[in-house]
């Protein structure tokens, strides 16, 4: 594309956009392009203003647009026509609308908004800016994408090109894609930094701008930072194009744009080195602006750190600081920040200034600020640590500079003024300075004590040392070297304990110089020591000193967990004195919660775990027992009793096992008779207790004293409330230690030992093995599995249980759940030990038990492993457990043992249909799993002997298969539906088929039955998947009822298993069942029921009432044979469709709709209004009936007719109508839709409501029925639609009554459809659908209306001709007629649009013919400029108007082809040559004289005048325009014979013209209109010369020998005078030109010579113009061709030498003679005798040469080119030649 041609595409106007001048796609957001192209504007308007009303309910501020964009002016309102300021206006409205919808542009009502701006002001090409801004924030979504796709911004050069390789693939735009561009793009940058500088402006009037900017913010925020962070260097480009909005960032009040602008200043400051001046100013702005919102004050603190850290701090002066300082918050600012994150850089930038600001006030007067300043240091000082040299900067340098009298005295200044703000002692400041930042000081002070030799300085050293209060820790004791601190934390353990005794003694006196803190943090501490001494002096100092109960509680359990008694016994004693000290503490007994865990940490040390009274572990024992601690707590009730009890009456070596035994059996008993409430927390701790790792020996035996206690709570544990809860709580703990035991062989046989619980002597060796460090694996696995037998043995059920044919979990009761989930876990954990390991004999004893003791008859059994085969089918998992595919296949597998073990009667028992194991094992072969399936199989196998069985002919059938199911999941399905097929199509024995009937209905039965669980339905339907028919829908309709009754009534407890088994259930809705619906009205009842079914129960599974109407497919509906079901299942989808109100269901019902096949007379019962009240007979019947209707209430009046007719229930059946293919009898519809349309044109009708809308779905169903029944556009024949039927007048109302344009379009697209079909209904009504036409249609902008006036001109115009042609064989009366519509068209004109003129007239001038009207046109166009155009414009205005109108005029013209043209041209001409010359004059009546074009008789003589010269100048204008000589230059071959052909016609009508013309001037010389005449003979021989112009040389030559020869002398010298022009003009010629050239000498000669019997006057001036011909062609083409011109000297001379012929013509004879003698030479010498003597004799006659000066120039002219060309051969002639120029020469000066 060249760079003009890329301008001028730059300059188009939105309004030239191709797109815009397609019908058969639109732009639009949420339809099809196709799709939208049908849809009209009324609709987009209903779409917008919908969205608009639910914003305003989102939004309120969306209000102001309803009465803008959103106005019913707004609908009629084309931007492409109307002034820069209105558009300028609408770009802002626009613009403003499009920021507030940004917020919510992924809602519907935004997006309906959207399609009706899109629709109505196109702004995809007007506002393509505002638009991506506001849509630019979703770039990932896919909504986006479809913005983009309606954007023309394929030109490389086009501002959002780089988003074009989205538009195709439809993708989002990727993130990486978008930063990318915002850095390399700056002006992009820009846009989003503007878009949201100005969002924020808008929002920020608004109450909720936060909510309404969080989107776009967060996108601005995001999208400048990454583009910061990926570019390569950030120029000063960058920079300086951020900052202004990094300014106005700072100033907003809107919360998320300073946030943003925090986060851009961090991003730019960290990517490169900004001047000091910018840092400054950025420092500025941030710090006095803080505070003015205290919500982001922290993030604006920390853009502040940032910017110190990355840039140059130095000389930012003093100005940010005193702004930070007047934010009261700013020390927990910078304490929050301190936590996560280092802000040195900040507080390297304050420390300074607030020392400095201290010490130099006055500490008598402190200023308001001086507090501030000391207040915020303070703050700084006590809660942010000091680090990385930040705490050299409270001693600032100038301190080490001085003496050090000096610094004491300027430090203790500093010290003084904090403690005039902060009212405490000096030395309190000073005890903190010093203490936190001893090392700051030290580094200061060691430089004066190094100078500091004098005692003077020494002492005033120490005075400043001894500021601090807290010096006593700081002084040396007397029985050591070093002081107090030191001493608590010396290594030797006797340093230690002096120094807590010394404590104990400040204590005790209450010494000074100690603070509180210190004291309790060093008691403490020490109670931590490893050392026994050190703890024991501890709590003698603890006994003294008040510290926090809890703490002390706290540490004193700590000591306990620290102490190993089995390494070193002599812990015993402080363990002693601690619990002494603890049994004290009166919190215990206060704080259930401190007692709790007190004795669940000491519950290990009463444990035994040694035999030997002597040894530290028993003794502690003994104590904890004999403590108060026993009978504080519950659970230790009884125990120093029972202990004493058992040492007494035991043995040594059993007493281990023994006291431990006693200690489970009385624990566990008062656990279960203590308080119920405190049971389950009490089992929570032990649990926790017992879970404790550890490699101690107390820590292990704890673990199964505890395990064991928990057991035996549950064995003693009444059925109460908690027993479950407590029973899952000891199982999961079981369960949890048991699977993680090691495997090692066990001599305890759990079978063999009926010892309840563990026994004593596995308890004793295991104690004795862990004492004597050796290997316990053997009895710790053996004391679980005991612990596992009682749980098992002591497990008890609810009493609740049920007894039905299935455990359905889905309605168990809480306990039963519980019951069933341990059973599972049991049977899980037993399964599993007993298949591998070295315990599996114990396991499998336990199974035996499990069995025995819960599931004993194999009725129960079977349903439990019903559960275990099923349950991982569950969606809802009720019993909170897991069955993985293992354990399933192992359940499958013992099921399998079961069964072969089982006898033939228990068998028989559990095939029966009381069972679920058939059921059960059924489903389990649509498993994923296919060791499932086998296994399941492998049961079926088990079971295939009971041939007696009801089940039998299936089982037979799956054993024959088994390779195939083990192979394939969804092979059972298959088989299934084999099964049912041979059931309804072989022939079988009766008996076989009536067993496999009832089994198969059996299965089906189940799916049925409420009381079993919804998952094994749900999968039987699964694998029931491919039978159809009546027999299983016939069977599933009592589950279907009930299901539904569930959905309507209590659809909150529907369970997911549930919601699928309905699906699937629905499903069975097809065209194998639907003869059903026909039989049965419960089904119907039922479909209809889950058609209304609208609940979304869960999100991810749709409604039923959407699987309900898929079902509804072609053949399902085809199938149901009764047409009532049909009426009403369409009746149905109706009333949904009028009622719903959610979208999806909308679209789905459409999708049906357009799906099946339907009759047309089925839609005539939905849509056909109830008959109109029959007229009355008589005035007195009408006048009584208007009497009852005034009695009657206003509602009572339409109760007879409308009030069950709902309008718009038609309209959605139109709209369904619009888009629906398979229609049976469409003609059927007609008559019906008629009377619709007749309802809407009633007045009342259109009072009640609008029914614009209406009338434009009902033409339009119209049109759509024409097209079906009349592919071709032909006729239809009268069997199929009657033409009768077919209202035309009603269509025609319709035009006429509405004002709505888009119901005038649908009209009239209908009637163009009607002309092809019954042209002989359109003919009569043809002028007033034009007429209309031009008085409304024409005037409206607009895409759509444009091609209904195309193809309303296409369609009507055609069939109207041929109509024509068939009446009559005249075709005048079709030009008759189409010129009254080019008329119409032409007087509405001044209406169109003007880039829509063009085109229309276009369109209608080829649909009529070119050929045969263009002329017409351009006639009436002239007429309208010269009657109307020139009466309205201004004299001013005038030339331009005139201008304009010509070029428009020209451009119609350029539509057609040069043929054409030149036709037209001709007939214009032939027009004007037949027009009088005035009103009054010629009585001649030109042919079209009938009042269709220019009429004579009511127009005035100027009017005329006018016109004619108007059209004469334009065919002048039209001949030289770029357009027509280019398609005459660029003509091909065919093209070039037309123009010809053509041309010389078309000059020989303009040389007639002009003789015309010629004729007229001369009659009017002595008249006032003689000048009008002489100009238009001008403007005719202009046109001449245009053709002339046009005329190629090989054309031109050939046409002028033509007109040569006509019979008019005037077209004979017009002819010559062209070929003067071309010769003279034209320097270079072809030798075949030149040739046809001298082919013309001879015509000439044979003009010259007056071989013509004309006018004399006429004949000379031909001659003239011959001779001036000859002379020019001599001239030209002479030299080089001589001989041809031989004849014209002898012609000249034979003129010369007569005596009677007219001097003009002699002049030009003795011309040629000068020139052709120049030519010849020497071939003139054979005439120089004929030729001297007879130029001699004229120069003679001297009267006649003087008396004509141009005859006497042209006798000396050719007396000197004669001499100058034969010099040599006029001697005989000499004297006479001198003589009579001398002569003349006299008398000429005589005269």
């Amino acid at each position: 594309m060249t760079s003009l041609a890329e301008q001028l595409k730059r300059l188009a106007l939105p309004q030239s956009d191709p797109s815009l001048l397609n019908r058969s796609e639109a732009a639009s957001l949420l339809f099809d392009c196709k799709e939208a192209a049908a849809i009209d504007r009324d609709t987009f308007f209903a779409i917008g203003c919908t969205g608009l009303e639910e914003l305003m309910g989102i939004d309120p501020s969306f209000e102001v647009f309803q009465s803008s964009l959103f106005s019913s002016m707004a609908k009629g309102l084309e931007r492409s026509v109307q002034t820069k300021s209105v558009n300028q206006q609408l770009n802002e409205n626009i613009s403003l609308f499009l920021i507030h919808l940004s917020p919510y542009f992924m809602l519907k009502p935004a997006q309906k908004c959207l399609e009706w701006l899109i629709h109505r002001f196109h702004i995809h090409l007007y506002n393509q800016d505002s638009l991506i801004g506001c849509v630019l924030p979703y770039h990932e979504t896919n909504l986006f994408v479809r913005v983009i796709q309606l954007l023309n911004i394929k030109s490389p050069t086009h501002k959002w090109h780089w988003l074009d390789p989205i538009r195709k693939p439809g993708v989002p735009l990727a993130r990486g894609t978008l930063i990318t561009h915002c850095y390399k793009d700056l002006d992009f940058m820009d846009f989003i930094c503007r878009l949201v500088a100005k969002s924020v402006k808008v929002f920020s009037e608004c109450a909720s701008s936060s909510a309404q900017l969080r989107v776009l913010l967060a996108f601005y925020a995001s999208t400048i930072v990454s583009a910061l962070g990926a570019a390569e260097k950030i120029t000063d480009r960058i920079i300086s194009m951020l900052l202004p909005y990094i300014q106005k960032g700072l100033k907003s009040s809107v919360q998320d744009y300073r946030a943003a602008t925090y986060m851009i200043i961090c991003q730019m400051t960290v990517k490169v080195t900004v001047d000091s001046s910018l840092v400054h100013s950025l420092m500025l702005q941030i710090s006095k602006t803080l505070s003015k919102m205290p919500s982001l004050a922290r993030e604006g603190v920390a853009c502040l750190n940032l910017l110190l850290q990355t840039q140059k701090g130095d000389s930012l002066g003093k100005k940010p600081f005193n702004y930070l300082c007047k934010n009261p918050e700013l020390v927990t600012l910078l304490q929050g920040l301190s936590e996560g994150y280092d802000i040195s850089p900040l507080l390297r930038y304050l420390l300074p200034h607030f020392i400095c600001s201290i010490v130099k006030s006055d500490a008598g007067k402190l200023e308001r600020e001086d507090h501030i300043y000391i207040k915020h240091l303070e703050g700084i000082l006590q809660s942010i640590p000091l680090e990385k040299g930040l705490d050299h900067l409270l001693f600032p340098k100038w301190f080490g500079k001085v003496h050090m009298h000096s610094f004491s005295l300027h430090f203790h200044s500093f010290l003084l003024k904090i403690h005039a703000l902060l009212q405490c002692p000096v030395e309190n400041i000073w005890d903190f300075v010093f203490g936190r930042y001893p090392k700051a000081l030290d580094s200061v002070l060691e430089e004066h004590l190094e100078s500091a030799m004098d005692q003077a300085n020494q002492n005033i050293f120490h005075q400043f040392i001894s500021l601090s209060l807290s010096c006593g820790k700081y002084k040396f004791l007397e029985d050591s070297d070093t002081s107090l601190l030191l001493s608590l934390n010396h290594p030797q353990p006797a340093v230690r304990v002096l120094a807590l005794q010394h404590l104990k003694d400040v204590i005790e006196t209450s010494k000074e110089g100690f603070d509180e803190s210190f004291i309790e943090e060093a008691i403490l501490g020490r109670l931590k020591d490893d050392n026994r001494d050190v703890v024991m002096s501890a709590f003698s100092a603890l006994e003294v000193k008040q510290v926090n109960p809890e703490v002390v509680v706290s540490s004193l359990l700590s000591i306990f967990q620290r102490a190993d008694l089995s390494k070193d016994g002599k812990w015993y004693k402080v363990l002693e004195r601690a619990i002494q000290i603890l049994v004290k503490e009166e919190i215990l007994k206060e704080k259930k919660e401190l007692l709790d865990e007190a004795v669940m940490q000491l519950l290990p040390f009463m444990v035994v775990t040694n035999a030997n009274s002597k040894s530290s572990e028993w003794k502690m024992a003994i104590c904890l027992s004999e403590s108060d601690l026993c009978s504080l707590h519950p659970l230790l009730k009884d125990w120093p009793e029972v202990l004493q009890e058992a040492i007494k009456s035991s043995k040594s070596a059993e007493l281990m096992g023994v006291v431990n035994k006693k200690m489970i059996l009385l624990f566990s008993k008062n656990m279960t008779s203590g308080d119920s409430s405190l049971l389950l927390q009490m089992v929570d701790d032990l649990i926790l207790v017992a879970e404790m790792e550890s490699d101690s020996v107390r820590q292990k035996v704890t673990a199964h004293v505890i395990g064991s206690m928990l057991v035996q709570c549950c064995c003693n544990l009444p059925m109460k409330e908690n027993y479950f809860s407590v029973a899952l709580r000891v199982f999961n703990f079981l369960d949890e230690k048991i699977r993680n035991l090691r495997e090692t062989p066990s001599n305890w046989s759990v079978e063999t030992i009926q010892e309840s619980l563990v026994p004593v002597g596995l308890l004793t060796t295991y104690i004795e093995k862990l004492n004597s460090d050796r290997s316990v694996d053997a009895e710790e696995s053996a004391i679980f599995v005991f612990l596992l037998r009682s749980f098992i043995n002591d497990l008890k059920p609810p009493p609740s249980f049920p007894k039905e044919t299935w455990w359905n979990p889905e309605s168990l009761n809480q306990d039963c759940k519980d019951y069933l989930h341990l059973l599972l876990g049991l049977f899980d954990l037993l399964v599993c030990g007993a298949s591998e390991g070295s315990d599996a004999v114990q396991y499998r004893a336990l199974m035996n038990l499990l069995f025995k003791v819960h599931l004993k008859d194999s009725e129960v059994l079977f349903k439990f492993l019903s559960i275990l085969w099923t349950y991982s089918f569950s969606l809802s998992n009720h019993l909170n457990y897991e069955v993985n595919a293992m354990l399933q296949t192992r359940a499958l597998y013992i099921g399998c043992a079961v069964l072969v073990a089982q006898t033939y009667q228990k068998k028989k028992q559990l095939l029966s249909l009381s069972s679920p194991v058939v059921i059960s094992l059924l489903i389990n072969l649509g498993s994923p799993v296919s060791e499932v399936r086998r296994a399941a199989l492998n049961c079926f196998h088990s079971l295939s002997s009971m041939k007696e069985s009801l089940f039998h002919p299936i089982l037979q059938h799956l054993g024959q298969k088994t390779e195939e199911i083990i192979s394939d999941p969804t092979y059972i399905t298959q088989i299934m539906a084999i099964l049912f097929e041979e059931l309804q199509t072989q022939p079988k024995q009766k008996s076989q088929k009536k067993k496999l009937s009832e089994a198969l209905e059996s299965i089906v039965d189940c799916v049925q039955n409420p009381t079993g669980p919804s998952y094994v339905a749900k999968n039987l339907m699964k694998i029931l998947h491919e039978v159809h028919g009546e027999m299983i829908l016939t069977h599933l309709l009592p589950a279907l009822d009930r299901l539904l009754e569930k959905v309507l009534k209590e659809p909150e407890t529907m369970l997911k298993d549930e919601v699928v088994l309905l699906h699937l259930i629905l499903g069975k809705f097809n065209e194998h069942s639907a003869t059903l619906l026909c039989k049965n009205q419960q089904s119907l009842d039922l479909f209809i029921k889950s058609l209304h079914a609208a609940t979304k129960i869960y999100e991810e599974v749709p409604p039923f009432q959407i699987t309900a109407l898929g079902q509804i497919t072609k053949p399902f509906f085809a199938a149901l044979s009764d047409g009532t079901v049909q009426q009403k299942l369409l009746k149905v989808l109706f009333d949904l469709l009028l009622n719903c109100k959610n979208p999806l269901c909308a679209q789905t019902i459409s999708s049906v709709f357009k799906g099946i096949s339907v009759c047309a007379e089925q839609i005539v019962t939905e849509i056909e209004p109830p008959e109109k009240t029959k007229s009355l007979a008589t005035v007195q019947q009408t006048r009584r009936q208007k009497m009852q209707q005034q009695k009657k209430p206003p509602d009572a009046e339409l109760a007879p007719e409308t009030s069950n007719f709902s309008w718009q229930r038609v309209m959605l059946v139109l709209e369904l109508l619009q888009h629906k293919k398979k229609l049976k009898r469409p003609q059927a519809l007609v008559p019906a839709l008629f009377n619709l349309l007749s309802r809407c044109l009633e007045p009342l009708a259109s009072e009640e409501e609008n029914m614009e809308y209406t009338k434009q779905l009902i033409l339009s169903c119209l049109l759509n029925i024409c097209q079906k029944l009349s592919s071709g556009g032909n006729k239809i024949p009268a069997d199929v639609l009657d033409k009768e039927k077919f209202n035309v007048e009603l269509i025609v109302q319709c035009i006429r009554i509405s004002k709505m344009p888009q119901t005038h379009h649908h009209a009239l697209l209908l009637l163009g459809a009607v002309a092809g079909m019954f042209p002989d209904k359109v003919l009569h009504n043809i002028m007033p659908i034009f007429t209309f036409m031009g008085a409304n249609v024409l005037r409206l902008d607009d895409t759509y209306t444009f091609q209904v006036i195309n193809k309303t001109v296409q369609m009507v115009i055609p069939a109207l001709i041929q109509v024509n042609f068939d009446l009559s064989e005249s075709s005048r009366g079709v030009e008759e007629v189409v010129i009254k519509i080019i008329r119409v068209f032409v007087d509405a004109l001044p209406h169109v649009p003007e880039h829509r003129r063009l085109p229309i007239l276009a369109q209608l001038i080829t649909t009529v013919g070119g050929d045969r009207f263009l002329w017409v046109l351009l006639v009436l166009l002239f007429e309208q400029y010269v009657t109307k155009t020139v009466t309205v414009t201004a004299s001013t205005d005038k030339d331009a108007v005139l201008e304009a109108d010509t070029e428009f005029w020209i451009s119609i013209c350029c539509e057609f082809s040069v043929r054409c043209q030149f036709q037209s041209m001709m007939k214009i001409i032939q027009y004007l040559t037949e027009l009088p010359e005035n009103k009054e004059g010629s009585h001649r009546t030109p042919k079209n004289q009938d009042g269709e074009l220019f009429n004579v008789e009511s127009h005035s003589d100027k009017q005329l005048r006018h016109f004619k010269y108007l059209s004469v100048s334009f065919m002048s204008q039209l001949l030289t325009s770029q357009s027509l000589v280019k398609k005459v230059i660029m003509a091909g071959s065919s093209l070039l014979f037309t123009v010809i052909s053509f041309l010389p016609r078309l000059l020989e009508d303009v040389l007639h013209y002009i003789n015309t013309v010629a004729s007229s001037v001369e009659g009017n010389a002595d008249k006032p209109t003689a000048k009008f005449w002489r100009v238009l003979l001008n403007k005719s021989y202009d046109m001449l010369d245009k053709v002339n112009a046009l005329l190629p040389t090989e054309t031109f030559i050939p046409v002028i020998r033509g007109l040569m020869t006509n019979q008019l002398p005037s077209v004979r010298r017009k002819a010559m005078d062209l070929l003067n022009n071309k010769v003279q003009q034209r320097t270079k010629w072809q030798k075949s030109q030149v040739r046809q050239l001298l082919e013309l000498v001879p015509e000439l000669i044979a003009i010259v010579q007056c071989k013509r019997k004309e006018e004399e006057e006429e004949q000379v001036i031909n001659r003239q113009t011959a001779l001036f011909s000859l002379k020019l062609l001599c001239k030209g083409f002479g030299t080089e061709n001589p001989l041809p011109f031989v004849p014209v000297l002898k012609t000249a001379i034979d003129l010369v030498s007569s005596e009677k012929e007219e001097k003009n013509v002699m002049g030009s004879a003795l011309l040629c003679i000068a020139e052709v003698t120049c030519t010849l030479k020497a071939q003139a010498i054979p005439q120089l005798p004929r030729l001297m003597p007879a130029l001699l004799e004229t120069l003679k006659n001297k009267k006649e040469l003087i008396s004509n000066e141009i005859y006497l120039l042209s006798a000396v002219t050719a007396l000197l080119k004669v001499a100058e060309t034969l010099p040599h051969f006029l001697s005989p002639y000499l004297t006479d030649c001198l003589l009579q120029v001398i002569c003349l020469f006299g008398n000429r000066a005589e005269s």
